[in-house]
């Protein structure tokens, strides 16, 4: 097809107003610019698409039909697109679409995206949930705007922005005796069973924690559900290492559970967010990380980590 979507809508509007003149008023374009769009859309198709009526103006043919109800839906997708591309040189878009490891939606993220809204306006969030091998497909592909996600595995394709540390911590049932110890020395859940939230990356980084210490271990659970590891370290199954506690008050660990530091000196993830821009950010996404290091710094570390004090004092040497 040799018209272009502008010569598209020209026809698309003589079609809804039956008139040349008429079109040409709405468009604010010359007559000769419609009559020309409607002899290129008429070659197109080989057939006429108007019979020209003086009494009744201008009427599509069977064939005219056809072509006006497919172009209506090219002309609402470049309507959308206009409005979109409009958004991204202004402000916010109408939609954020943000990757996040899969823990991270009930842990933080909405209270971030919350604090994002009051200062930027209305914005429609498209949370995507995954791990990080789903994550990274998704950079690489286009399909979000940014990836939050811990630093583990291999380097990201684009630029990470490092928020904080995250230091591994134990999880355990109030009543378990390891809870009343200010800090917990890996030989002392060495032979206990394990919980383990057993997603790409992140299994493989919680089993390094034991092969770096020399130790054994015994996983009797696993979930890729951060909600499920605390329920069955709530049941008895055994005991977990995370690396963030809740921040949601939602997700209060109360009276069930407790956590405790990790006493041997172990290296911390950072927490990141990744995004395909580079130095060129769209202002939307440089308010998002802006909002993401504002949100960590405000809570403080003992806020979202469980760590010694020492540790606790570089989690924001990045």
């Amino acid at each position: 097809m040799t018209l272009t979507v502008r010569q598209v809508r020209y026809v698309v509007e003589v079609a809804r107003l039956g008139s040349i003149q008429a079109a040409s008023r709405e468009l604010g374009i010359s007559q000769s610019s419609i009559l020309a769009a409607i002899d290129i859309a008429e070659a197109d198709i080989g057939a006429e698409m108007f019979i020209r009526r003086p009494s009744k103006g201008m009427q599509t043919t069977p064939a005219g039909e056809r072509f006006v109800a497919a172009a209506r839906g090219l002309v609402a997708a470049e309507t959308e697109f206009v409005r979109e591309i409009g958004a991204l040189a202004d402000g916010p878009p109408r939609t954020i679409r943000i990757g996040c490891f899969e823990p991270f939606g009930p842990l933080f993220l909405p209270e971030v995206l919350k604090r994002l809204i009051a200062r930027t306006g209305p914005i429609d969030i498209n949370l995507l949930e995954a791990d990080q091998h789903r994550l990274r497909d998704w950079l690489d592909t286009g399909h979000v705007d940014a990836a939050v996600t811990y630093e583990m595995g291999p380097p990201f394709s684009g630029e990470v922005t490092r928020i904080c540390r995250m230091p591994a911590h134990v999880l355990v049932r109030a009543d378990d005796p390891l809870a009343a110890l200010p800090a917990v020395p890996l030989a002392a859940i060495a032979d206990r069973p394990m919980i383990l939230l057993d997603l790409p990356q992140t299994g493989a980084y919680l089993s390094t924690i034991f092969d770096m210490s020399g130790l054994g271990r015994r996983i009797g659970f696993r979930t890729r559900s951060y909600e499920t590891v605390r329920a069955a370290v709530a049941a008895g199954f055994g005991i977990a290492v995370l690396n963030m506690r809740p921040i949601s008050p939602v997700m209060g660990d109360a009276p069930h559970l407790v956590r405790r530091p990790i006493a041997d000196p172990l290296p911390p993830p950072a927490l990141v967010v990744v995004d395909p821009y580079g130095a060129r950010k769209p202002r939307f996404l440089s308010d998002f990380i802006a909002e993401m290091q504002g949100f960590f710094r405000d809570l403080g570390p003992s806020r979202f980590a469980v760590a010694t004090p020492e540790v606790e004092a570089r989690l924001f040497d990045i």
